[in-house]
């Protein structure tokens, strides 16, 4: 991950929320019984092309009248008449009343799916576009790839709120998601980017993304914008459209599996302590504000009893870092913490400061 320009760090809640979970109700799904349907229809139509072999017809001809038959089409049997027998002419009707009873049900309950299905995706997209009205402090996720997806579980599980903006609707979604093309300045409006404290462009194309974060930028001058980028040499053209930071998952990665190679239990300690919350342990930073009255004193007077949560490092304002300050290290504006420590001494830290 790169960094560029002076920005404003955000303060997010250390409580963790609990995740939200919604059980989809497959009873109700309406595309269960057109399934169904088409089971059923399948298996009369093969019902009665067996039939008709069996009854001397070959196979073409077979296939011919279980069609005509089932759609009620209604030309002629197929056959000498000394061919057509009564039990030749007791199937065709056993096969036109199931058949076409079969054939009726999966037209209606296809119908049906396609109109129920329309009527709540409606509902569902009017319905978040009044959520997201009413929402601010909000985190924007242009995209919702393997990246998005993975973006939007560790941010929301850290307390964040979240407006998703992709293409395709996603009916089980747990947020609220604008559906439109990201590029377009009416679609972020609509996501409330002015309401917004960070944008993450996490869409599959270099060039969306950059789009993206040049029309942002210039929607709201203040937001603090996160890009992706699947090359490297393309990190400048983010820094001139106003990204503050530019990141290569694929480069991340091959450093995260690099580091788990050669310092396997380093790196799984700070997987824990970043992306797990069982244990308690959690690794933050925290802004001290110009009105903090914190600014000037030692940071030894800030921190708990025995000296928790353990301050790892401080950036200061040029974004430079001093790891392992010492407690009598005086304490600027503008200065970030970095902590480590359990999540109520640093939500108590956060308190002080």
């Amino acid at each position: 991950m790169t960094s560029h320009g002076d920005h404003r760090t955000k303060r997010y809640a250390v409580k963790v929320f609990p995740a939200r979970h919604r059980r989809r109700r497959v009873e109700n799904d309406p595309w269960r019984r057109v399934r169904v349907g088409a089971s059923m229809l399948s298996g009369v139509t093969m019902i009665g092309f067996i039939g008709y072999l069996l009854l001397g017809l070959g196979a073409f001809d077979s296939l011919y009248m279980t069609v005509i038959t089932i759609t009620t089409v209604g030309f002629s049997e197929i056959g000498a008449p000394d061919e057509i027998t009564a039990a030749y002419q007791t199937f065709t009707l056993l096969l036109a009343l199931f058949g076409v009873g079969t054939a009726l049900y999966t037209l209606g309950v296809s119908f049906e799916a396609l109109v129920e299905g329309s009527i709540n995706d409606g509902l569902k997209i009017r319905r978040g576009l009044r959520m997201i009205d009413k929402k601010s402090n909000h985190i924007i996720v242009v995209g919702n790839g393997r990246v998005g997806q993975a973006i939007v579980h560790y941010v929301g599980r850290h307390g964040a709120e979240v407006v998703m903006v992709d293409r395709a609707p996603q009916p089980d979604g747990e947020w609220p998601i604008v559906i439109g093309e990201a590029t377009e300045d009416q679609t972020l409006r609509d996501a409330g980017i002015e309401r917004a404290t960070t944008l993450i462009a996490a869409l599959d194309s270099d060039a969306d993304n950059v789009y993206v974060t040049l029309s942002a930028r210039a929607l709201n001058p203040a937001l603090h914008i996160v890009a992706r980028t699947d090359h490297q040499h393309n990190e400048a053209k983010f820094f001139q459209a106003g990204a503050d930071r530019v990141v290569n998952p694929y480069e991340i990665g091959g450093s995260r599996m690099g580091a788990l190679a050669l310092h396997p239990t380093l790196a799984e300690f700070l997987d824990e302590v970043l992306h797990d919350d069982s244990h308690g342990v959690t690794v933050d930073e925290i802004e001290v504000p110009p009105t903090s009255p914190a600014v000037g004193k030692p940071l030894g007077d800030l921190v708990g009893p025995g000296g928790q949560p353990l301050v790892i490092a401080l950036r200061d304002a040029d974004h430079g870092y001093v790891a392992n300050p010492s407690p009598s290290t005086p304490v600027p504006a503008g200065t970030v913490l970095v902590v480590l420590g359990s999540n109520a001494d640093v939500a108590a830290l956060a308190e002080r400061v």
